[in-house]
């Protein structure tokens, strides 16, 4: 399949019109015409290769909605025609514990990434969904509702699934009391989340004006983070925080905001390590955990209560030509709250 995107050179390279090849379908393959590819901030991380190991030349994207335009002859998930998802992995091992126990974004053996990694072969590069087509093994890809905006399902693929797994490995529901740290492309996901499951949820923000956003959301408190009256009026009162937070901060800040045997999840990657005091922790039994992404199963089951509860990502769609304007407008957070390529545009 011949296909056009968009790629990094090079580190730090904008990003430019390219082509390339995919590999030719196999039987139990999927073709996809990409339609919208979310931007994950991970992507620019990666571009600019602040974690090392990048690869060029680099097509980025991994939160890819599109229709499948061909199958394998073995294929049993999938017809023509239907919309389908890719999300941060399109392989695994297949045969280790956790392959075994449906969460194959802890392959025990390494999941292969989307893009800026090579499949199974070890030879052949991946290359994400910036870009017009994609093909993938059936097993991988996961069927998105008729009813919701295709192009809003795209950031669903990451930013949703990774505010819904923790949210249901942790069992938020009512009666639960949920925080959300941050309310950027992945906060908000986890305000809406958290508050389809029936949770009582509050957003903790360093920003007084996203507080009208929060409570659009589904948020029923807000707390500004810089107010140590704010902050103290919520000691020991949640079950669940999700931290989004990739600045820098003190986490004992938040661990205090833990009742007994409460959880903090950390799902933001900041820069520097946590300097964690063992008392935030001994003095409630609390507990500090970490979550990323979901499995196939799980993403699947996700956009299946998408479907119901008619849920979808805030987004701002835009034009491929756009997109080294919309890459500085990430860092800055100038967005509500996630940018979508249309594809068409390429």
């Amino acid at each position: 399949m011949n296909v056009r995107g968009l790629a990094a050179l090079s580190k730090n390279a904008p990003l430019t019109p390219y082509s390339f090849t995919r590999r030719e379908l196999l039987p139990n393959d999927v073709a996809i015409e990409i339609k919208y590819a979310g931007i994950c901030h991970s992507d620019i991380h990666q571009v600019k290769e602040e974690w090392g190991g990048a690869r060029f030349p680099m097509v980025p994207g991994h939160e890819i909605a599109g229709v499948v335009s061909a199958i394998g002859s073995s294929v049993s998930k999938f017809a023509v025609g239907d919309l389908v998802g890719v999300g941060v992995f399109i392989d695994s091992c297949r045969e280790c514990p956790s392959c075994n126990k449906g969460i194959e974004q802890y392959c025990e053996n390494g999941m292969t990434p989307t893009y800026n990694g090579l499949e199974r072969d070890g030879v052949t590069p991946t290359m994400g969904g910036y870009s017009d087509g994609y093909v993938i093994h059936e097993n991988y890809a996961v069927k998105i509702p008729a009813s919701l905006d295709l192009a809003a399902v795209a950031p669903l693929l990451c930013a949703g699934i990774t505010l819904y797994s923790p949210l249901k490995h942790w069992k938020a529901g009512p009666g639960k009391k949920v925080a959300v740290m941050g309310l950027g492309g992945l906060g908000h996901m986890g305000v809406k989340f958290a508050h389809a499951l029936g949770a009582e949820v509050t957003v903790l923000s360093h920003s007084p004006n996203k507080e009208a956003d929060a409570r659009n959301l589904g948020a029923d408190h807000f707390v500004v983070t810089s107010d140590p009256a704010q902050m103290k009026s919520v000691r020991r009162k949640f079950d669940l925080i999700l931290n989004t937070v990739s600045a820098e901060h003190n986490i004992n800040d938040y661990l205090s905001l833990l009742t007994t045997d409460g959880t903090l999840v950390v799902i933001g990657l900041p820069g520097v390590p946590f300097a964690v005091n063992a008392d935030s922790l001994l003095s409630g039994r609390r507990s500090m955990a970490g979550s990323m992404i979901g499995g196939i199963s799980e993403i699947q089951e996700m956009l299946d209560f998408c479907g119901e509860k008619n849920i979808v990502s805030e987004i701002e769609l835009i034009n491929a030509d756009y997109v080294n304007t919309a890459y500085e407008r990430t860092v800055k957070s100038d967005v509500r709250f996630r940018f979508v390529i249309d594809i068409a545009t390429l």
